[in-house]
């Protein structure tokens, strides 16, 4: 889940009847469980002064919005049991505060009035949430082998830099200090706010007057134009697979995890497997996670973008209803077995698994039209290396480049 980068003033007046319910669970947090240094991080954002990064009304309500999306769409599906426990949902979030804030609302639209005492949030040093495995020297090569694409591309564009300068002029900074500050994401926010664009009196630091949207424009046409090319050279997507491995291998494990312990006949695990995963992150975890997922096509993450796993279980019905088909000399389609799990793929609510890397339109059937784990699984542990031309994680980050 990639958090809206926007400001939550902190004397003004909830203006969306989602909030102040919201406001007042999280005023119950010291109840809950953080690992450090989440804990010193405060649940809503608590400046009188507008600060970098932080979240606004409009950030919060849109996660508490997708909580929400989510809770009708699993609600009749028996998820969580009233009573859940709190080995049956996991937290993450990286030490930014409005990636924990983003996550603490998705959190309260998905489960209404939560109990506190059961929820722990664990913290993710990297924006990557790699945990333990991290170390991954080719990863790295890969990553700056893709910024100098990234620099070439950009330093080619003439309206690009034409544009900088003016910017920089009517600002009244140097344009070198501009193109670092990336002002994308500055005029998004004033975008998505429905705010006018920054302006500046004339004087002696700078021309004087209003950034337009020509610019912006511009600026935006450059970075479609970067991921084009992007995709075309394909450093991007080896970083990708690599910086995302740790990652999806513990989501395959838990997925499997949670498959083998539903399997006909075996115990019930004492207060139950987890079942729900919540990781609040990024945009530069959002856009590997994809690439790696093979969904090279799929948009840059927008603010409050997500990206859900889902695992299904087909039916005890699905095998009886093909041998009954079959009885009367219909041919059965179905090769899913009783009890088959499966993997579906969701990004910003569109199903997209018959788009990934590991399951493919044309493997899709009417009869079976959701992908196996298997495939995922498989995947995960074996396939996604043939792009970087190893087998295994090990191998891949620390053989010699050349």
């Amino acid at each position: 889940m990639f958090d809206p980068i926007l400001f939550f003033p902190f004397l003004r007046q909830p203006s969306h009847p989602l909030l102040n319910p919201f406001i007042n669970h999280m005023d119950q947090g010291t109840r809950g469980h953080w690992e450090s240094p989440l804990g010193s991080i405060s649940r809503l954002p608590n400046h009188s002064v507008c600060e970098m990064g932080e979240l606004t009304q409009t950030g919060v309500v849109q996660h508490l919005r997708n909580g929400q999306l989510l809770h009708h769409a699993y609600k009749h599906h028996s998820l969580l049991p009233s009573d859940w426990s709190p080995r049956q949902i996991w937290m993450e979030s990286t030490g930014k505060s409005r990636t924990l804030q983003s996550g603490m609302a998705f959190l309260y639209g998905f489960l209404p009035d939560f109990d506190w005492t059961k929820v722990t949030v664990r913290h993710q040093w990297s924006t990557l949430f790699c945990g333990s495995a991290c170390e991954c020297p080719a990863r790295n090569r890969y990553l700056e082998e893709e910024q100098r694409r990234q620099y070439r591309l950009r330093v080619a564009d003439s309206n690009l830099e034409r544009t900088y300068v003016e910017m920089a002029r009517t600002l009244g900074v140097l344009t070198r200090q501009l193109r670092a500050a990336n002002p994308i994401d500055s005029l998004l926010c004033h975008l998505c706010h429905s705010l006018s664009f920054p302006c500046v009196p004339s004087g002696d630091s700078g021309a004087g007057g209003c950034l337009t949207m020509a610019q912006f424009a511009v600026i935006r046409q450059q970075q479609l134009d970067d991921e084009v090319d992007r995709r075309r050279v394909g450093v991007y997507r080896k970083y990708a697979i690599l910086a995302m491995y740790p990652y999806l291998n513990r989501t395959a494990n838990k997925m499997e995890r949670v498959a083998k312990a539903t399997e006909a006949g075996r115990q019930p695990r004492l207060n139950g497997e987890e079942v729900f995963t919540l990781s609040s992150g990024h945009d530069v975890t959002m856009a590997p996670l994809l690439s790696a997922l093979g969904l090279e096509e799929a948009k840059f993450p927008r603010f409050a973008a997500r990206i859900v796993f889902e695992m299904w279980k087909s039916l005890h019905t699905t095998q009886g209803q093909a041998k009954n088909r079959a009885g009367k000399g219909e041919r059965s389609k179905s090769n899913s077995k009783d009890g088959e799990v499966f993997i579906r793929v969701l990004y910003n609510g569109e199903d997209v698994t018959f788009h990934t890397a590991f399951c493919h339109s044309k493997e899709r059937h009417i009869s079976q039209p959701l992908c196996p784990l298997k495939n995922f699984l498989t995947f995960v542990r074996k396939d996604m290396f043939t792009i970087v031309n190893a087998t295994s994680y090990k191998e891949a980050c620390y053989k010699q480049s050349g």
